[in-house]
């Protein structure tokens, strides 16, 4: 039974956001994998900032890309 509440409340949701559950799915595999390096300006507008120290590549702290290397 709470399975059923579950699922309801999942295609209300999804309904309620304007996808279909492709676009649910989609939209959560999107966001799941993170690219393994990221730009400068991705970085800094995911609410990161740029660590030089880091002794090969440049390194994001902070914000969405927290730990990706920045190219």
């Amino acid at each position: 039974m709470r399975i059923r509440r579950i699922l309801a409340a999942v295609i209300t949701t999804a309904a309620l956001a304007g996808l279909g559950l492709t676009g649910a799915a989609t939209a959560t595999a999107v966001s799941v994998t993170s690219p393994s390096s990221v730009t400068p300006g991705e970085c800094t507008d995911g609410g990161g900032t740029i660590d030089r120290s880091t002794p090969v590549l440049p390194t994001c702290r902070g914000g969405m890309y927290d730990g990706q290397t920045v190219d």
